[in-house]
């Protein structure tokens, strides 16, 4: 993490599903927008304490106003330094994010992203979740309607796309 960067944008409880044929299970973590690039926190080392307070202020917040540009308290850049640490953690260069969108489904708000990693598109779909079932598996059970307009808006002001 350099130096300067500093966080945006911080969303909890992120669904993070991949698309397209045969595209397998997804997977639960934090969606952070940096003034540098986008990364998706898979593994973290903020307590499980905090998580669910702060999951649950989040809920309520986005209940009331949808806006996802909020940055959550109790975890800034020395966290997420620490979090960066591990590299099961996606790290997305704004120059690397080729299409983002957020559409309205009837059960959400989707954040769709067609990125280049390894040298590869991939395309990746993201929404915020409200409630959870945590056995056989962890998976959602209802999704939140946000607006991801600004979020979109700030990565779209700051790419560089050459195709």
């Amino acid at each position: 993490m350099e130096p300067e960067e500093k966080i945006q944008a911080h969303v909890l409880s992120i669904w993070k599903e991949s698309r397209g044929f045969l595209s397998g299970k997804g997977k639960e973590g934090m969606l952070i927008l940096t003034n540098r690039r986008l990364l998706f926190i898979k593994k973290t080392e903020a307590g499980i304490k905090w998580w669910g307070a702060v999951r649950t202020r989040q809920t309520v917040r986005l209940l009331q106003s949808k806006d996802v540009m909020v940055v959550e308290d109790g975890y800034g850049e020395e966290k997420l330094r620490t979090d960066l640490e591990n590299k099961k953690n996606q790290k997305i260069s704004f120059d690397n994010i080729l299409y983002i969108e957020a559409k309205e489904k009837v059960w959400g708000t989707v954040l769709f992203l067609d990125i280049i990693e390894d040298g590869k598109e991939k395309k990746f779909q993201f929404s915020v979740v409200q409630d959870w079932v945590k056995y056989p598996i962890s998976a959602p059970m209802k999704y939140l309607k946000v607006d991801w307009s600004r979020f979109v808006k700030y990565i779209q002001d700051k790419r560089i796309v050459t195709k």
